[in-house]
């Protein structure tokens, strides 16, 4: 009679457990899994001189300042290139978790460009595997240079020249991220007869974490169009260099044989050859201000 009280106690213990086990299997049956989504496939929204799939977040805004200098094999008489400056203003803003709009000016052809940059797709794991991220982008450029022979009838539209791009990126491992860039450029007027108004390329870059903080970028693309410099020699543009994280900015170090610093640009107008020597030096800095919480 005097185990009895324990008996009981024990068994009251034990249909508490596995009333908790059965409840336990209920909420897992009927909570939702988690879809994870991957981040910081790129540490700043360009690879080098072209957009990676990044975007600012929903009120943030970027404030990115580029140089290109002159050509390395200028000599010490230009002190290797560092006498001569090609300067590009940009702000960049996410407006929602999906899309980024951003406005620049550069001193190549005194340009200004206006873009809007889409998030499509996120890669992710768990409930929905997504292998890729892909954003696409839509750009413009105002080319706003005196006209060479102001003489003729000019028309505005011949100052403007539009981009659209794919940007199909994959963070393979925490130290390696890669995207292709299909890319197609159009231009109202072109010098002459003999260049085409419609561009096309493939642009291929990654980057490699070789530190905490400090990662190697490359970038490159491959010009579709045969003859596509018509009165000119062009080269498939090739950007080499670091990215370096310093609290709130991200230092990006460049070799490219490009000056420009826009699609337009960088992607149908490069006349620099590597194997000559003709590369620029330069730099992006980018500060991240938060307006929106």
């Amino acid at each position: 009679m005097r185990r009895l009280p324990v008996l009981l106690l024990l068994l009251m213990v034990a249909g508490g457990l596995y009333a908790q086990d059965d409840l336990m299997d209920l909420l897992d049956q009927d909570s939702v899994p988690e879809i994870n989504f991957t981040t910081a496939t790129f540490k700043s929204t360009r690879i080098m001189n072209g957009h990676s799939n990044e975007r600012m977040p929903h009120g943030q805004l970027d404030f990115r300042i580029s140089h290109r200098f002159g050509l390395l094999n200028s000599g010490p008489y230009e002190f290797f290139g560092l006498d001569q400056s090609n300067i590009h203003f940009g702000f960049d803003y996410g407006f929602t978790d999906w899309l980024m709009l951003g406005i620049g000016r550069g001193t190549y052809e005194k340009t200004f460009d206006a873009f809007a940059k889409v998030t499509c797709l996120r890669q992710s794991s768990g409930a929905r595997v997504m292998p890729v991220s892909v954003s696409i982008l839509s750009s413009v450029a105002l080319k706003s240079v005196r006209w060479s022979d102001p003489e003729r009838e000019n028309y505005f539209s011949s100052r403007l020249s539009y981009v659209g791009q794919v940007l199909i990126a994959r963070k393979i491992s925490q130290g390696l991220s890669v995207q292709i860039t299909p890319s197609y450029v159009h231009r109202n007027l072109v010098p002459t007869e003999l260049d085409p108004n419609d561009l096309f390329a493939v642009g291929a870059g990654g980057r490699i974490k070789l530190t905490r903080r400090i990662s190697f970028n490359a970038e490159y693309y491959y010009l579709a169009n045969p003859g596509a410099g018509g009165s000119q020699k062009i080269y498939n543009p090739l950007s080499l260099g670091f990215d370096i994280e310093t609290g709130g900015h991200v230092f990006q170090l460049i070799f490219t044989n490009s000056l420009a610093m826009i699609e337009k640009g960088f992607i149908g107008e490069t006349t620099g050859n590597w194997l000559k020597g003709d590369v620029h030096f330069g730099f992006n800095i980018s500060r991240v201000f938060t307006l929106k919480e």
